[in-house]
């Protein structure tokens, strides 16, 4: 059986990621794509300059991650992963990257391919903890202090993990993540990388 017809079989002839039926295309989902099901996706061809980086992404175009984000299949997870980390002005986006679990190993493959994308939220700007360690979109971090949270009626204890944070991308000394069920902007002076 061919990829496309495997894939096909596995999506049920829809896009992975919209649930389009027209204009299905083979993508495979690098780095290190070995031309097989398990590194690869069904996608509606009209995704796949968004999803590359060739084309600029319109987020009003992936509300359908809403949904594909809780595929089961790894490269579904990962350029789902990859996709929402591309509009962190997106609070949905957001809010959904901080609900998604993936697995170390799916994890890493999603973070492997956003390090080389010319989309990098970062742009040269490198986020880094009280210790000096390089901060990563969808990493944890521990609060090293006992934080007041502007506009909110609690304190953010120390050693609160902060999991899968958000990078602010002109602003070096700022990360974003979620504590007590509310999102809230963090000193990376205040983090330590878990």
């Amino acid at each position: 059986m061919s990829l496309e017809a495997t894939l096909r079989e596995r999506a049920s002839n829809a896009c992975e990621l919209s649930g389009s039926t027209e204009n299905l295309t083979v993508l495979d989902v690098g780095p290190d794509a070995d031309g097989s099901a398990g590194t690869a996706i069904l996608v509606s061809s009209a995704l796949t300059g968004q999803i590359t980086g060739a084309d600029e992404i319109d987020p009003k175009q992936w509300h359908c991650l809403n949904e594909s984000a809780w595929s089961t299949v790894p490269p579904v997870q990962v350029t789902a992963y990859r996709l929402l980390s591309r509009m962190p002005g997106e609070g949905w986006a957001r809010d959904l990257l901080d609900m998604l679990y993936l697995d170390e190993e799916t994890l890493a493959w999603a973070k492997a391919g956003l390090e080389g994308s010319s989309d990098n939220a970062d742009d040269g700007v490198v986020h880094k903890d009280t210790h000096g360690a390089v901060l990563a979109a969808g990493d944890t971090v521990t609060l090293i202090k006992d934080l007041k949270v502007k506009g909110a009626s609690f304190t953010a204890k120390r050693g609160t993990a902060v999991r899968n944070i958000s990078l602010v991308a002109d602003n070096a000394e700022q990360i974003e993540g979620r504590v007590n069920d509310q999102r809230i902007v963090i000193l990376t002076e205040f983090v330590k990388k878990a």
